[in-house]
């Protein structure tokens, strides 16, 4: 297997709906189950990323704490979770009061990668959950990461916004982080038995073209139960198909870094 060093994808995309904490909890749980050192970083208020491992009510500090506090350990923010190989950094609600406490001081694009930068180097991957925003948080995450995936749904709209979405990396691109990449374009909720999902995939290629993953992110019940029972879909459903598939877009990543 090629080598994997120190990679800090931020999964984001401004749209709801779009795949993004699935394929943040799972990615992150591929590449522990390959024995690497993961650190699955929560950055949506909404906390289901958070809550898909741990038990919400054992959260004492979350990111919001790691984010605000310079001087408390940021040890005290890192949970272990049953995955082996695979820790969490929480969320819980007060991050949606961040971006208010935030504005007006000159550090706060870069308050999320200076926090990190002093345990980084104990992760080899770093995953990080957006918000289904382009505010400042997610502006934080893209600021701290190393590449960028972009999940969109195989839908009508899926295409929306995008140009935001993209506009957004090339200003952060342009100042505050020039060595960010666009890791890959991940097709999600993928029904192959419609025409017009079909059409969407082929859409989004015409768009992306090699940016656009191999891999394929179909529906799945399985994906959606798994966080239920606090369990990744590789222990929960280890033989269906969104194992499968987010087996082969961990490959996939890898092989693209």
């Amino acid at each position: 297997m090629a080598t994997v060093q120190r990679l800090v994808i931020a999964i984001a995309n401004q749209k709801g709906g779009v795949g993004k904490t699935t394929t943040a909890i799972n990615l992150a749980a591929a590449f522990a189950r390959k024995g690497k050192r993961v650190l699955l970083l929560d950055l949506d208020p909404q906390a289901n990323s958070s809550i898909s491992f741990l038990d919400p009510r054992a959260v004492e500090r979350s990111v919001y704490e790691l984010m605000m506090d310079g001087e408390a350990p940021v040890e005290e923010s890192i949970y272990a979770t049953p995955v082996e190989n695979l820790h969490c950094v929480p969320a819980r609600i007060n991050l949606a009061k961040l971006e208010a406490k935030l504005v007006g001081d000159f550090d706060a694009p870069f308050r999320l990668k200076d926090r990190l930068e002093p345990f980084r180097k104990q992760y080899e991957v770093i995953v990080i959950d957006t918000p289904p925003t382009l505010g400042l948080i997610t502006v934080n995450a893209l600021v701290a990461a190393t590449h960028v995936l972009i999940p969109i749904q195989s839908s009508y709209f899926a295409l929306e916004g995008t140009d935001d979405l993209l506009e957004t990396i090339e200003k952060v691109k342009a100042r505050p982080n020039p060595n960010l990449e666009l890791l890959g374009v991940l097709v999600t909720l993928h029904d192959k038995r419609t025409t017009l999902a079909r059409e969407v995939h082929e859409q989004i290629r015409s768009v992306f073209g090699p940016k656009l993953f191999d891999t394929v992110i179909t529906k799945s019940v399985r994906l959606e139960e798994s966080p239920a029972y606090k369990e990744s879909i590789f222990s929960f459903a280890p033989n269906s198909s969104g194992a499968i598939e987010y087996g082969k877009l961990c490959e996939e990543v890898i092989s693209r870094v």
